[in-house]
């Protein structure tokens, strides 16, 4: 791997804030599963204007605080924290010791939700952390770091959108995703990634890949109609609310589409544009109060990182 050189005190940013954006799975195929038990899929992955901020600041060893709405039970259990994690195992990587890091986690998205909160906050720990400690590996050896960290990460490092096989370690740019509004819904409800394959059961499926990327939000709906969520019966069965939050964003106004994230249990509507998803969620937010709601649009650029 390779590094920038030694550090220089005096142009050390002070702190460095990087987005963590929620990884939403337009379709997800399940076609096979490896001797060694691990499932191979076929995605196409976005990302949303919705998600975690974490921040890197200069300090001896490294440290975890967290805070946010969706913080909860995070805030007592930091050692283990993918961020933290990330931040372990890059100062591993580095051809010398780096100096530490006080790491900060706001956190927004809801915990083991189907839209990549953990990897997500972990890929942009590690491109916080190179900014902060001006170190630069080459791109595949820190994707093969970030894969030690969850198989969504690498994607999650990329935070653009992609096509992903394998076990989340084969990526391909998806270049000219349309512009969209989506529509976040959890029941607070927090689902075991491990359970849901559990729980999966039938055949496996083919790759759906597209040819052409659609033009417009409309376009990406008809051609994701004929793909699906292979993981959506099985989450439903151990979380049986999915089903009633996909029931509500399919007959919400305006929606294109309407499916499953992941391994759940966030679902997701895509509309025309950011200010129809935030009329919706407003009817979502009054019918059901308990729900995790958010609202904002695909992003089509890298997640921001600031110094």
């Amino acid at each position: 791997m390779a590094a920038d050189g030694p550090v220089d005190p005096e142009r050390v940013p002070s702190a460095v804030r990087a987005f963590a954006p929620a990884k939403i799975n337009l379709y997800l195929h399940v076609v096979g599963r490896r001797p060694d038990g691990y499932h191979l899929l076929d995605s196409l992955i976005a990302f949303a204007d919705i998600g975690d901020w974490v921040t890197a600041r200069p300090a001896d060893g490294l440290s975890l605080t967290i805070e946010g709405p969706e913080a909860g039970s995070l805030t007592d259990q930091t050692a283990d924290n993918l961020v933290l994690r990330a931040a372990r195992l890059l100062a591993e990587a580095m051809p010398q010791p780096p100096p530490g890091a006080a790491l900060h986690l706001h956190k927004v998205l809801p915990v083991s939700s189907g839209i990549g909160g953990g990897s997500s906050d972990a890929a942009a720990a590690l491109r916080a952390l190179c900014r902060l400690w001006r170190y630069r590996p080459e791109p595949p050896h820190l994707a093969a770091l970030a894969l030690r960290l969850g198989a969504d990460t690498p994607a999650c490092l990329l935070g653009a959108p992609v096509w992903v096989g394998g076990i989340g370690d084969m990526l391909d740019p998806a270049p000219g995703m349309p512009n969209a509004g989506i529509l976040l819904v959890n029941p607070r409800i927090a689902l075991s990634t491990p359970a849901v394959f559990k729980a999966r059961h039938g055949d496996f499926s083919e790759p759906g890949r597209f040819a052409t990327m659609p033009a417009d939000v409309a376009s990406l709906a008809t051609a994701l109609a004929g793909h699906r969520n292979d993981l959506t019966a099985a989450a439903c069965s151990v979380v049986p609310e999915i089903g009633r939050i996909l029931e509500t964003l399919s007959t919400l106004p305006g929606g294109a589409l309407a499916r499953m994230s992941g391994s759940g249990a966030t679902c997701f509507a895509l509309f025309r544009d950011r200010n129809a998803a935030q009329d919706a969620a407003a009817m979502v937010r009054q019918a059901r109060p308990a729900w995790w709601v958010a609202a904002g649009a695909l992003t089509i650029a890298p997640p921001p990182i600031h110094t």
